[in-house]
């Protein structure tokens, strides 16, 4: 198998997961990053995203012979941003080439003239050395000590042709653990892969309930990890489609919550609100009922910090440990493994789930204080990312109602300051008149509720989230309660 001979400098398409082959430049590591062992590959910086990674080699392959080939699958706005920003250092690299010519070829007079790429066996040990001297090891753009975003290990199986075209920028989860002191109550950012690129799942049993549009993804990413999961859902008619394809996947099933908990060492709860998850807890063959001491209890659910701290109660009353870890993301994103998890509760537990939260999740963050801290925050997240969605509706029923173009408001929005993948997604979605639900819009209206409650408990103004939610219950009299939070843009144009 031939692999392309690269040096530090290169201009390189680099391949990371299941995102799209995206522009980079291979650049000098940190001097405090070790290089993954055993794995033949370099540290690419991509453009547009200043993501950094380590790629394997033949995950690489040269930015010129292959751009109208990478152009052709890929037509996303960022991505064509990502292939500007490479010609603009072009454009900069060759008019200071110019300006300097002449220094420079004085310069280079006597100097070895640097190896033109070529093909090369990859059991040709000298390839992944990145040149042999000093010189060709020196990056010309170096990089600074501590990089925002980094990976360690790489990911096989990458197949060029079969690519699919995408407007997804790299992602990449975090490995540096973070300390931030914020007063009585500290967080710490969790590692979400392992430091060698893969997740070792963890030998404790595992429990699920609820298979909702979130759960459902987060057991598909506990199973592809390798975790044993017991499943078990409360809607009848979900139960036998959901629970047979978990199944075929290596799931068990369990008939009731408080199986589930007696067969397992943790369990996770994922429900629509405060009442079913209070239900599942303390409801007839609830959880409450396979609690024994030791056995770990996780609610995962969005509810106001009294429903929680009322089930930590119960939960550790029996002997139970308890945590809460509210997720914020979307369908989505649970499918894909990169929801960020918010917890708090009992640390040892926290740290029980670390495969867990590595296998759903792209960051994990734990709260310290009591229980009920991480629902408050999830809240405020909520109440923030609802409002705003109302707010984009506005505007771009506004743009219509003067007779602007909805779409040019939409490119302007999202060349702008405000720009993000969630703007895009979710205004071309309006635009398109697709309204499947990534997040349910009865769902975002309920954490909406339940923040401005919070508020009026501290005596905290709440008025934009008030205004937002009134916005999304005029939707939900329109029956677009089952449809995407998007949906809110209803409400303006009836």
């Amino acid at each position: 198998m031939a692999t392309v001979h690269l040096r530090i400098g290169d201009l390189v398409w680099g391949k990371l997961g299941r995102y799209p082959p995206w522009p980079g430049k291979i650049v000098s590591p940190p001097k405090d990053l070790k290089k993954p062992r055993g794995k033949k590959c370099f540290f690419v910086k991509f453009f547009g995203t200043e993501d950094h990674a380590w790629i394997k080699v033949e995950q690489l392959k040269p930015y010129h012979p292959h751009k109208e080939e990478m152009i052709k699958i890929n037509k996303g706005k960022r991505f064509q941003q990502a292939v500007d920003a490479v010609e603009e250092y072009l454009k900069k690299a060759k008019g200071k080439d110019q300006t300097h010519s002449d220094d420079k070829s004085k310069s280079d007079k006597g100097r070895k003239a640097a190896k033109p790429m070529k093909i090369i066996e990859e059991d040709d040990e000298d390839a992944f050395k990145g040149g042999s001297s000093d010189k060709e090891q020196t990056d010309s753009d170096p990089e600074p000590s501590s990089v925002r975003r980094l990976v360690a290990g790489t990911v096989t199986g990458f197949k060029w042709e079969s690519s699919p075209a995408s407007s997804m920028e790299p992602i990449t989860k975090r490995l540096k653990i973070i300390e931030e002191d914020t007063g009585s109550t500290s967080i710490q950012a969790a590692d979400s892969t392992a430091i060698n690129g893969s997740i070792t799942p963890t030998d404790k049993r595992i429990g699920f309930l609820g298979l909702g549009l979130m759960g459902s993804g987060v057991v598909s990413n506990l199973l592809k990890m390798g975790h044993v999961v017991t499943v078990w859902n409360r809607t009848a008619e979900k139960v036998q489609s959901k629970c047979d394809l978990f199944i075929q996947e290596g799931a068990r099933l369990g008939r009731t919550p408080a199986e589930v908990v007696s067969m397992c060492d943790i369990t996770f709860s994922c429900v629509s609100d405060p009442k079913a998850a209070r239900d599942l807890v303390l409801g007839p063959s609830g959880v409450l009922q396979g609690i024994r001491p030791g056995k770990c209890y996780v609610e995962m659910s969005t509810v106001d910090p009294e429903t929680t701290i009322e089930l930590a109660q119960v939960i550790t009353s029996r002997g139970g440990r308890f945590l809460e870890a509210p997720v914020s993301g979307s369908q989505q994103l649970s499918n894909d493994g990169m929801l960020v998890i918010v917890a708090a509760g009992d640390r040892s537990v926290y740290e029980d789930c670390s495969s867990c939260f590595q296998a759903m999740g792209k960051t994990s963050f734990f709260i310290a204080g009591e229980a009920g801290n991480a629902a408050r925050m999830m809240l405020i997240l909520n109440m923030v990312q609802g409002s705003f969605m109302a707010t984009i509706a506005e505007g771009l029923t506004l743009a219509q109602a003067t007779g602007q173009s909805q779409q040019t408001f939409l490119d302007i929005l999202c060349q702008g300051q405000m720009a993000s993948t969630f703007v895009d997604q979710k205004c071309q979605n309006i635009l398109q008149g697709n309204f499947k639900p990534d997040y349910y819009l009865k769902h975002i209206q309920k954490d909406l509720r339940l923040a401005i409650s919070m508020g009026d408990s501290v005596n905290h103004p709440t008025p934009m989230a008030a205004a937002a939610n009134e916005v999304y219950k005029r939707a939900k009299a329109l029956d677009q309660s089952d449809n995407d939070m998007s949906a809110v843009y209803r409400a303006y144009i009836h």
